[in-house]
């Protein structure tokens, strides 16, 4: 053999040991399960990509993971279209049930869409739209008793502006209110937490201030079977100029007792405390960190929360101690695979939810990905709704879908004491 051809087979060798490393499985990707969704699953969750693979950084928004580069393998193409990704095969086809199905079904405004709340009595939905422009009110409804069902605006009385979190407890819908300032619809309104009650339309205020401060932006929120409402307090109400006064308290994390006015802190380590969600058994709190999304918090600082990839945009674990009053044993279960992961619930068998980019990922309460729901637009919140709390409602920039499936949301008409 010449020396030439010995080179060349060589070198032909080492570009395919380059584009195949030893353990990767081909095909990437391939459709599975029941053909009433489009649904991809991954090998061993694509752990073993063919070289050169390529997931460009981005200095505004990141590119999805159905972007990534991956010219040896093209069946990586069906990632970026699927409804539904499986990464764990055997727990994911028993949450999707015999039949999933996703459709979008409303194009709305480019604002943030948040506080979902279903009210099981009036078998509707109620979620809020926030600026642009800053000070407008109305928030939106989905009527589920028509076919197809219906979205219109309301308003409450007195409105509420900006309702960043929503939860339902005790016939209430509770709100956490992220915007303020000195006129908005004639009134002057803080941050706080809002009730509406969603029979008599009639709001009231529960909170709205620190000791004197202003909360920065009640951002999520939930009510344990006490009665006592948890909810965060980041600073994007102040880079949304949803209110005109710079952050006067630290990012933190708080508890609140209705029945006595007291307001504790719980927790000072986030950068920008977001979705926060308890487990079914009360035993857990789970807070996500959005930092990686953030900005200037002085008076006179620019606008915006610029996107940095190297940011926080973690999910963390925490214990319930202290009597069910304070939280502790802090770590980590989520890096946001897609952006930074937003809205953030617990299903009724413990599985952890989180609006991260363009989709819902799907934990198990370890943070072990399960399977991922992805949209085509950028999710901010979701709820389940109906009679079984099988179908699941998910909104935010320019959209708002919904999923059936198999599984079930926790049944907040009925929260009973642990």
């Amino acid at each position: 053999m010449s020396d030439y051809l010995t080179v060349l087979l060589a070198l032909t060798a080492a570009v395919s040991a380059q584009s195949e490393p030893p353990g990767v499985s081909s095909p990437v990707a391939q459709k599975c399960g029941p053909s009433s969704a489009n649904i991809v699953c991954l090998e061993k969750y694509a752990s073993v990509l063919p070289y050169h693979f390529f997931r460009n950084r981005t200095v505004e928004e990141p590119l999805t993971f159905g972007s990534t580069s991956v010219p040896n393998d093209t069946s990586f193409g069906l990632v970026q279209d699927a409804d539904f990704l499986v990464f764990d095969h055997e727990r994911a086809f028993e949450l999707l049930g015999d039949s999933p199905t996703y459709d979008f079904v409303f194009e709305v405004s480019p604002a943030v869409h948040e506080a979902p709340v279903y009210v099981p009595s009036l078998n509707k939905l109620f979620m809020s739209q926030l600026a642009p422009p800053p000070g407008y009110l109305p928030q939106l409804v989905v009527d589920l008793n028509q076919d197809p069902p219906t979205l219109s605006e309301y308003l409450s009385d007195p409105p509420v502006y900006a309702p960043n979190g929503g939860t339902f407890y005790n016939g209430l819908i509770y709100w956490g209110a992220s915007g303020g300032n000195l006129s908005i619809g004639g009134t002057e309104q803080r941050p706080g937490i809002r009730t509406l009650d969603p029979h008599t339309n009639k709001t009231t205020t529960l909170l709205n201030n620190y000791f004197g401060y202003y909360f920065n932006c009640v951002d999520d929120l939930f009510v344990d079977a006490s009665g006592a409402v948890w909810f965060t307090d980041p600073f994007y109400s102040w880079f949304n100029r949803l209110t005109d006064t710079a952050p006067q308290l630290p990012a933190a994390s708080y508890r609140f007792d209705p029945r006595t006015g007291s307001v504790s802190v719980v927790d000072t380590s986030l950068h920008e405390p977001n979705g926060i969600a308890l487990s079914p058994d009360g035993k857990h709190v789970y807070i996500s960190d959005t930092g990686a999304v953030s900005g200037d918090v002085t008076p006179a600082g620019p606008p915006g929360s610029p996107w940095n990839q190297t940011g926080a945009r973690t999910v963390f674990k925490f214990d319930v101690v202290d009597n069910g009053t304070k939280i502790a044993n802090k770590r980590p279960i989520w890096l946001s695979q897609d952006w930074v992961p937003d809205g953030l619930k617990v299903a009724a068998n413990g599985y952890v939810l989180t609006g991260a980019g363009s989709g819902v990922d799907v934990l198990d309460e370890f943070g072990v990905l399960i399977a991922r729901v992805q949209t085509n637009y950028t999710v901010q919140n979701f709820a389940w709704v109906g009679e079984d709390l099988t179908e699941f409602w998910i909104m935010g920039n320019n959209g708002v879908s919904r999923v059936r499936w198999g599984l079930k949301g926790q049944d907040l008409a009925n929260l009973k004491g642990y």
